[in-house]
């Protein structure tokens, strides 16, 4: 089992820091998620049912019908590979871990482009190539019109592109998942997440674009009931409300110019909105060093980068800054 962000419980008890007296910043979800309301009885009460509006609001607020709800896009995610004729997949590294291993246990064999855009993947002529737009965890980010003349490129070889949008949200007019699985991009294939805009990862939602046929494989793969009454109802209801998206762009965006500023001192910082990375060779140091004051952040063992996301307050802000500020490089 792979590590990821989040795991604070763990944290407490290896720094001896009372969970209370935390900050997380060790993934990336909006600190401020939509607001839940009291839930219908019914969706407790009852088994799911794909007419109850999900899918409607999720073609709407994503502007493509071709989709499939999910529990989390973490499922899609390990069960695409299993779906897809075995071959050489590139990836565009480093990527969200789960990936990788999901492609390799379904008996692909990847190829890794470390830090490399799309034209060498592209150049690398294997017939699935897979790229995280903003990257997790390096925030890079891959313009609209290249991915979209990537997606033409492949689908002449008879290739695909498959691309996770977890954390696009707040930047929609940069997203390909309108055109995945359509006439003009039938080799596309997009995941998208409720988890990270709306701050509703424990939710589990999420939805996976692509062609029909594809579609169809998956949802006969994964079995009724993927999403609990509960989840989907919630996820309905924030995918319709349209302004408090409006609202959450901009201050999300904001936000991550302020870390990006605010980590610029120590290194290299990218933002991605919800989280800002820093490429610095005292990654560990400075993980380390941070948590021992209660401020948990996400460190990579194979690179020199070190992901914040962002905090929920004032309060919480000038914590994190007081600590920067007071850290020295041995």
């Amino acid at each position: 089992m792979l590590e990821h962000g989040g795991r604070l419980r763990q944290a407490s008890a290896h720094y001896n820091i009372p969970l209370a007296d935390w900050l997380d910043l060790s993934t990336g979800i909006n600190p401020a998620p939509w607001p839940v309301p009291a839930l219908p009885e019914l969706c407790w009460q009852r088994l799911p049912e794909t007419d109850d509006g999900l899918e409607a609001a999720a073609a709407a607020y994503y502007g493509n019908q071709n989709l499939l709800p999910v529990a989390g896009s973490q499922a899609a995610i390990q069960l695409l590979p299993t779906l897809m004729q075995p071959a050489v997949v590139a990836c565009l590294s480093p990527i969200y871990a789960e990936h990788p291993q999901a492609w390799q246990r379904a008996g692909h064999r990847l190829r890794f482009l470390q830090n490399a855009m799309l034209p060498r993947a592209l150049s690398a002529a294997t017939p699935y190539v897979l790229l995280c737009n903003p990257n997790n965890p390096t925030a890079d980010r891959h313009p609209r019109d290249i991915a979209v003349d990537a997606a033409e490129q492949l689908r002449k070889r008879g290739g695909w592109l498959i691309v996770d949008e977890a954390f696009i949200d707040p930047t929609p007019e940069e997203s390909l998942t309108p055109l995945a699985g359509t006439d003009e991009a039938p080799n596309l294939i997009v995941f998208r997440s409720l988890g990270k805009f709306f701050g509703l990862a424990g939710a589990r939602v999420g939805f996976i674009f692509a062609a029909p046929d594809i579609l169809s494989r998956m949802n006969e793969a994964m079995g009724p009931w993927t999403i609990s009454g509960p989840a989907r109802e919630v996820a309905r209801l924030a995918l319709q409300d349209s302004a408090w998206q409006a609202t959450a762009r901009p201050r999300l965006i904001a936000a991550g110019e302020r870390l990006q500023e605010l980590l610029s001192p120590l290194g290299e910082v990218k933002s991605a909105a919800l989280f800002a990375t820093l490429t610095t060779p005292n990654s560990t140091e400075l993980h380390e060093a941070l948590a021992a004051q209660g401020i948990l952040t996400r460190r990579f063992e194979q690179q020199p980068l070190l992901r914040f996301g962002l905090p929920g307050n004032e309060v919480e802000w000038q914590l994190l800054a007081t600590a920067l500020g007071q850290w020295k490089p041995a």
